[in-house]
């Protein structure tokens, strides 16, 4: 005698294999960290309570051919969406947003680094599609697909009770986690990575109305914090120095501090900017820090050029490039200066060619000012030392006073280089991305050594300041175990990771004589009212977050777009104030702070941060700007 089946809803199968699937991307392939039981259960709870609210809609529709249509095809797209943001996360250790699904126009300019970020155990991502796919088909005696009303009533009330009991152990873990989302990590960590879509979707409408909304009304209270705060009346020693002489800036792509005055394979990685730091006419600043977020090499050009931070979602040069601004090249120009942009790259790219109207920069030598050629190019472009050769004819030919900003591209991820350029030998260790990092930066500080003596026999060196600055990190927080063995260390913390987000700044003024190092906390916040202050330029009307770095009274933090900071004597990192000399924690997520001393040294910063960060958000989300006459 033979009994009856027992069928397993189809819903249930598709929400037991998408769980499952979603929790070892978390746990294994995306750089999560988990601190605590508590952490360990919603991250392994939230794909499935994700998975099972999408699939148990199924329930709802009658007609048993769309409803296997629908767990098929929903099976599918949430996997495109899960396998784009871990090829997107092992570049960049982070989550896409809604405003990057607008920046596609730069995919065409990836090329290998996205071939390069896809790894061949990537389709067992796509295994369960298939299970499904086959059982729809072959095996519909085994699933089971026709509900009576009660039984799509609790797969609702179900549903929603298991995503209300999520956001309730998120908040515990995490409180006022959606108020102060500034860390998509955890945001995913806590309620998973589809629910962070849905959220981010719901903060970009919210966003985008901002600028509808506002009315100028915000303006004073920020005025009142920047006079308060962070402006100084008095001028540095150094205003007005490079008053009438060119400014030449230029972002060495990708490079960190960690490389300068270091060695691999016991050979110096980047010999002329180690002697750049003992020179006489320069100032280094060896506890300097990029501030980019989703942006990257933008970022850091929209923080140079108005000393406002980037957004947490996107980048600026996309999400706002028609904004009124009261950059550096446009108070540069004022002054008498022209403007110049120098990238090898398409104008379209990060939307520069709309954000440079904004920034009212005069001339933009995009890729067809070059010759491109298969012979001299690599990875991402036109290399560093032909982009500079060719770059000189066009400098020669600018009006003066200019200011010139070079963006290279060589030392830029995947870091690919031809064999017959690599003076130094890769690393050696289980990260391709870590070993290949040498050989392209020691590329890029060769070139800079070309390109100092080129300005010299251009005779544009001796009335110039020249600025170096590493415009982002090359080396993710993916590559820690490789990073880790490189600088001797058991394990990278996470004040070792904020320490890592340091990069070099120089500036270089031929016939100074006073140059030094400089180790205050700075960042390129800072950029834009050191400059100014440098070419002899008053500062009194414009809103600024940065301060001049010459100068001795100025704020003693700096903020990262996630909310983390560097203060004088403290880094605040993943929730944790970290002793700033020793990298001890004076707190963790159970215990709290161990003395009252520790809690007022992060504290007090973990507000200011916040309130940075808001004010920049409205003046962009806001074009504030637009009604403000800055004369």
């Amino acid at each position: 005698m033979s009994g009856k089946r027992l069928k397993t809803p189809l819903y249930v199968i598709a929400t037991i294999l998408f769980g499952v699937k979603t929790y070892i991307v978390y746990r294994f392939m995306f750089n999560i960290e988990v601190e605590n039981l508590m952490q360990e259960i919603i991250l392994f709870l939230n794909p499935f309570i994700s998975a099972f609210l999408i699939f148990s809609i199924s329930v709802w529709i009658k007609k048993t051919t769309r409803q296997m249509k629908y767990i098929k095809y929903t099976a599918l797209i949430g996997t495109v969406i899960l396998f784009v943001n871990l090829v997107f996360y092992r570049n960049f250790t982070d989550f896409i947003t809604v405003p990057q699904l607008f920046q596609s126009s730069n995919m065409v300019d990836l090329g290998s680094s996205i071939l390069s970020l896809i790894k061949v155990y990537d389709i067992f991502l796509f295994l369960d599609i298939a299970f499904i796919w086959y059982l729809s088909k072959r095996h519909r005696d085994v699933v089971y697909v026709n509900y009576p009303k009660s039984g799509r009533v609790f797969a609702l009330v179900l549903s929603l009770l298991l995503l209300t009991g999520n956001f309730f152990l998120a908040e515990m873990e995490r409180p006022e986690l959606f108020t102060r989302a500034f860390d998509r990590e955890y945001l995913v960590k806590n309620i998973g990575l589809f629910n962070y879509h849905v959220y981010d979707v719901f903060m970009h409408s919210k966003v985008k109305s901002k600028r509808l909304l506002a009315d100028g009304n915000d303006i004073p209270a920020i005025k009142d914090y920047i006079s308060d705060n962070i402006r100084s009346d008095e001028e540095s020693d150094l205003f007005g120095v490079a008053e009438d002489k060119n400014i030449i800036f230029i972002f060495a792509e990708s490079v960190q501090n960690f490389v300068i005055n270091n060695k691999v394979n016991g050979e110096e990685i980047t010999p002329f900017m180690n002697n750049l730091v003992k020179d006489e006419d320069t100032y280094y600043f060896d506890n300097f820090y990029h501030q980019t977020e989703q942006g990257k090499t933008s970022d850091s050009e929209f923080l140079v050029e108005n000393s406002l931070y980037p957004l947490s979602r996107g980048a600026v040069f996309f999400t706002n490039g028609q904004n009124e601004y009261n950059g550096l090249s446009e108070l540069l120009k004022e002054e008498g200066y022209y403007s110049a942009v120098f990238h090898a790259n398409n104008k379209s790219f990060w939307n520069r060619d709309q954000m440079y109207d904004s920034l009212h920069v005069d001339d933009f030598f995009d890729i067809d000012s070059f010759e491109v050629t298969q012979e001299n190019s690599v990875g991402w472009g036109l290399k560093d030392k032909e982009y500079f050769d060719q770059s000189i004819k066009h400098l020669e030919s600018l009006e003066t006073p200019f200011y010139a900003k070079f963006i290279t591209l060589t030392n830029h991820f995947p870091f690919e280089l031809d064999e017959e350029d690599q003076s130094i030998e890769p690393y050696d260790s289980n990260s391709a991305t870590l070993n290949n990092y040498f050989p392209t930066v020691r590329y890029t500080d060769e070139a800079l050594e070309q390109f100092f003596e080129q300005l010299k026999q251009a005779d544009l060196y001796e009335d110039s300041i020249i600025v170096i600055m590493g415009d982002h990190y090359g080396i993710s927080a993916n590559h820690n175990k490789a990073m880790s063995q490189y600088l001797d260390k058991e394990e990278i913390t996470p004040y070792d990771h904020v320490e890592l987000q340091q990069v070099p700044f120089f500036i270089h003024i031929p016939g100074h004589g006073k140059g030094e190092t400089i180790s205050k906390v700075s960042g390129q916040i800072d950029v834009k009212p050191t400059l100014l202050h440098m070419a002899g330029v008053h500062t009194d009307q414009d809103l600024y977050f940065g301060n001049d770095l010459f100068h001795d009274d100025r704020k003693d933090f700096i903020v990262f777009r996630n909310g983390d900071f560097v203060s004088e004597d403290n880094i605040y990192a993943a929730g944790i104030c970290f002793d700033g000399k020793t990298g001890e924690p004076l707190n963790d997520h159970n215990t709290g702070f161990t003395t009252t001393e520790s809690k007022n040294a992060c504290t007090s910063f973990i507000e200011e941060a916040e309130k940075e960060l808001k004010y920049s958000d409205d003046i962009i989300y806001g074009d504030l700007f637009r009604f403000m006459d800055f004369n």
